[in-house]
């Protein structure tokens, strides 16, 4: 696979290998399957912003990067915040909430994070500064552009308005109080408190459906670490912010990617354990491994990793469902429904249409093109059980697709993916360890 490193010496060389990278089928063992997986970037971007805005200087110890933590990392280094590698992960010096550069040109690229925190962050500490991104992220909706404008901010929009790119000028955002909307994405609402945490005492109050998200819960408990203290009064969230950074952070492997390798151990019948996950994760997607549980999945924690054990599993019924919280496992679902004995119906997921593509439309775009009868519903999806046919999978430049249908490929050998780089935004490597484990 020495390829799959080309993309460093002749991008366009390897671009072309990769349009046509055939998964091969893969043979379960009785040997426990085990996989690292990159840092958590959901966890180390809501750190980085937290170190880099706060007070001292804090050493992460944490995995490998994706590509979203790079262009945060850059973002950084535009904004002159100090970080350096370590062998271990990074140290960052925080700026006290006072930029050094506040007439910054900052491209976020793909990375959702980067582009929400940075933006709440930046309006709060105050500035002048051109916030670019990638042609994919320019189509995505900045609805708390809006909210920020309403609080003083100025906004010249470059190009489509509420979308990046856009100037973003700000004398500090003093408001005490703020409030927003959870349907739209939590993201917002966690740039707020992150902003908050490092700045000045402020009230949040949250509206919509998911007002007590999992990604809320996660950097609630991050600001914590930080030394923030926050309050709850059921959707208002009063926060106290840090004096001062913890001197180390410890960053979990990522859920989100670890899950692809636990379906594997329903799909396969078999034993994964991935080391740095345990059942005390501040990840929201250890949801998508009590499904597995209740599918006959036994799960454990072992001072490795989080094992889990489908070797006594035969067979598994479809999922009934609302993944509403951990809607980025909605395509792994997807990928494991075909082979199941029932129907599958995966609701609460209208808003992943807006996320790196519609995702709900690239499940029943690509299930129906592997010849499995799927229905595309305003807030889910229904899927049939079948027999996947050879096809070729349209990623639409989103990592997730690539990696879900990679598990169809795993399990037929008779599907190709278009475009898999683009799993670099999130797991550079993914293929590679495909790869290794299907000798």
């Amino acid at each position: 696979m020495d390829y799959l490193f080309l993309d460093i010496f002749h991008p366009c060389l390897y671009n072309k290998i990769m349009q046509l990278y055939q998964v091969k089928k893969f043979h379960s063992t009785e040997n426990v399957l085990e996989a690292e997986v990159p840092a958590s970037k959901s966890l180390l971007n809501r750190v980085l912003i937290l170190a880099a805005f706060g007070h001292g200087s804090t050493s992460i110890l944490c995995g490998d990067f994706s590509d979203d933590t790079r262009a945060m990392l850059n973002c950084l280094t535009s904004l002159g915040v100090a970080w350096e590698k370590t062998a271990g992960g990074l140290i960052v010096h925080g700026c006290g909430n006072r930029i050094p550069n506040q007439t910054a040109t900052l491209d976020v690229c793909s990375a959702g994070t980067a582009a929400r925190f940075l933006s709440v962050a930046l309006a709060f500490s105050g500035g002048d500064y051109t916030m670019l991104a990638s042609e994919q992220m320019q189509k995505r909706p900045m609805e708390i552009l809006a909210v920020l404008e309403q609080a003083g901010v100025s906004i010249d929009y470059l190009a489509q308005p509420g979308h990046f790119p856009f100037i973003l000028h700000s004398k500090g955002i003093s408001a005490d109080e703020f409030s927003v909307d959870t349907n739209l994405s939590t993201q917002y609402a966690s740039g707020v408190l992150l902003a908050a945490a490092v700045g000045h005492p402020l009230r949040l109050h949250l509206t919509g459906e998911r007002t007590h998200g999992s990604y809320i819960a996660m950097t609630l408990r991050l600001i914590e670490q930080f030394g923030a203290k926050y309050t709850r009064d059921d959707d208002t969230i009063s926060i106290t912010p840090s004096e001062h950074s913890p001197e180390l952070m410890e960053i979990e492997a990522d859920l989100s990617g670890a899950c692809y390798f636990y379906a594997l151990s329903l799909l396969f019948h078999m034993r994964v354990c991935i080391p740095h996950v345990h059942m005390d994760t501040l990840q929201g997607d250890l949801r998508l491994l009590h499904l597995l549980q209740e599918k006959g999945v036994r799960l454990s924690d072992t001072p490795k990793g989080l094992l889990a054990d489908g070797s006594s599993v035969t067979a598994y019924s479809g999922f009934e469902v609302n993944m509403r919280d951990f809607s980025d496992q909605a395509l792994t679902i997807a990928a494991l429904a075909p082979f199941a004995t029932s129907e599958t119906h995966i609701t609460g997921i209208g808003h992943i249409r807006k996320q790196e593509c519609d995702r709900i439309h690239a499940i029943v775009y690509n299930l129906r093109k592997l010849g499995i009868k799927a229905i595309e519903e305003e807030d889910g999806v229904r899927i049939s059980p079948g027999e996947p046919l050879p096809a070729t999978i349209e990623c639409f430049d989103d990592h997730r697709v690539a990696m879900a249908f990679s598990l169809i490929g795993l399990k037929t050998g008779t599907l190709q993916i278009e475009n898999p780089l683009c799993c670099r935004k999130t797991f550079s490597n993914y293929f590679e360890i495909l790869d290794s484990i299907t000798q």
